[in-house]
């Protein structure tokens, strides 16, 4: 059994895919064959396109607004937490101490 790769399609070529789509007139499937991509995830990326304009196909790294605000949130929540963890083992151990 032979494993498959994934393709990988560059930021710049998801956009001029969907600008000949948008721009050139051509439909969905006649440009998904002419460059050798599913019809599916072209149309995908078309409507990637519309909702998110320039934010679209933000690529490895490159994390849209609220993704990037959410792993901010989610790292500052795990410190959080685990300061509170220790604060709470503190004052356990002063107590006892004090007693």
């Amino acid at each position: 059994m032979t494993k498959q790769t994934r393709k990988k399609y560059t930021t710049e070529f998801k956009r001029e895919a969907v600008r000949l789509i948008e721009h050139g007139g051509a439909k969905i499937a006649e440009a998904a064959r002419s460059l050798d991509v599913n019809a599916n995830m072209l149309g995908r990326w078309v409507q990637e396109a519309r909702e998110g304009a320039e934010a679209a196909f933000p690529g490895t790294g490159n994390l849209s607004l609220e993704h990037d605000e959410v792993h901010r949130l989610r790292v500052e929540n795990t410190r959080l937490r685990m300061e509170r963890e220790i604060l709470k083992k503190a004052t356990a151990f002063f107590a006892r101490e004090g007693s």
